[in-house]
């Protein structure tokens, strides 16, 4: 059920559960998924309400530790520009970020962190320069993650090695059974979460209904193909232009995948100033943008679509698992599929990378 051992176990009929998140609301910001428009989105939780369940969130949560856009340090301009010695810059740093929960999560959504993990941790190698405003965000945040009870079309989350019900990179585990939640924390920031009076010992039956309901969630999964040999085949076709010019007949470079995606982790950085004053802002950025690469000197190495899906690809599946222990950097939420105007579907682009490898 879960790749990581349960810490403890607790109950919550739903009738308490608001009463619940907003204590746990106390001193942190709990994030839920909410209905906004015509959509589920992760929104603060609001007093009184229950959080959205019949339908997923379009986005994923990554926007609570990596923002789409976020003040790192504002900086002032100081003395007389007339008096040379005196001129510098007054730098101020930006505010500590707070606690966060958040709730409800997916379980592909917290397996998208691992891909951030070693890159914006310096690959876990001394030396090696870390982000200090993602790793900050990543110790103060606690994910409750929701086991799915039945997949979409689009998802794919066990071609990646994840499932349903995956604890991976979760706090606790919550399952849907009758008239409530079932609690499961996996780590102790997440057995913290749960000791609150609202919540009750588990039975050994409610216990017995959640495995059952996992294991039912897994067997409505479709077959998943072997990935194995992917990051080869796709590394093969690098320079097969027929083949990456047919994958991309349909794309837009619209960069909706992109930036729907739990583990695209690109930003840009500007100044944004006003007089003597500004702030250094990050931003996210994608790379299927036409000016993503485009250098100070005019030069584009990915002018055209075909190369910036190439790359797009590529590195979930070939770049990135070469030099992270194998380990792809997608978690299979479909995200993409999904959202795609032009139905480009990044599972068949990776099968038929590998039926082209196949057949040379």
């Amino acid at each position: 059920m879960s790749e990581q051992k349960i810490v403890s176990r607790k109950f919550i009929s739903l009738g308490y559960l608001p009463a619940w998140l907003e204590e746990l609301a106390l001193g942190r910001t709990v994030y839920v998924p909410r209905q906004e428009g015509r959509t589920v989105l992760y929104r603060p939780f609001v007093p009184g309400d229950l959080p959205e369940f019949s339908r997923r969130p379009a986005e994923s949560a990554k926007h609570v530790l990596f923002p789409r856009s976020e003040g790192l340090f504002s900086f002032c301009r100081k003395g007389d520009p007339g008096a040379p010695d005196t001129r510098g810059l007054l730098l101020s740093e930006s505010a500590e970020p707070g606690q966060a929960v958040i709730f409800g999560a997916l379980s592909c959504d917290a397996r998208g962190f691992f891909a951030f993990d070693p890159v914006y941790d310096g690959c876990g190698t001394k030396g090696i320069a870390k982000d200090v405003y993602y790793l900050k965000r990543r110790e103060n945040t606690a994910l409750i993650v929701k086991a799915c009870k039945t997949p979409l079309s689009t998802c794919f989350c066990h071609w990646t090695g994840g499932g349903p019900a995956s604890a991976q990179g979760a706090d606790a585990l919550a399952t849907d059974l009758d008239g409530g939640i079932l609690l499961q924390a996996v780590t102790k920031k997440g057995a913290a979460l749960l000791e609150s009076a609202k919540l009750s010992p588990a039975t050994d039956d409610q216990e017995a209904s959640a495995r059952a309901a996992h294991e039912a969630a897994v067997k409505a999964m479709p077959s998943s193909p072997s990935l194995d040999g992917a990051p080869e085949a796709l590394l093969g076709l690098f320079d097969n232009k027929a083949f990456w010019h047919a994958q991309s007949a349909g794309c837009l470079s619209c960069g909706a995948c992109t930036y729907l995606c739990p583990t695209c982790y690109c930003f840009n950085l500007t100044d944004e100033s006003n007089g003597i004053a500004g702030t250094r802002l990050r931003t996210w950025d994608t790379c299927m943008s036409a000016l993503f690469t485009m250098e100070a000197s005019g030069h584009n190495p990915r002018r055209d679509k075909a190369a910036r899906l190439k790359n797009r690809v590529g590195h979930k599946f070939s770049y990135y698992p070469r030099i992270h222990d194998g380990r792809f950097s997608c978690c299979g939420c479909g995200r993409c599929i999904r959202s795609c105007p032009s139905s480009v579907d990044i599972r068949q682009i990776v099968l038929n990378a590998l039926k082209e490898n196949a057949d040379v």
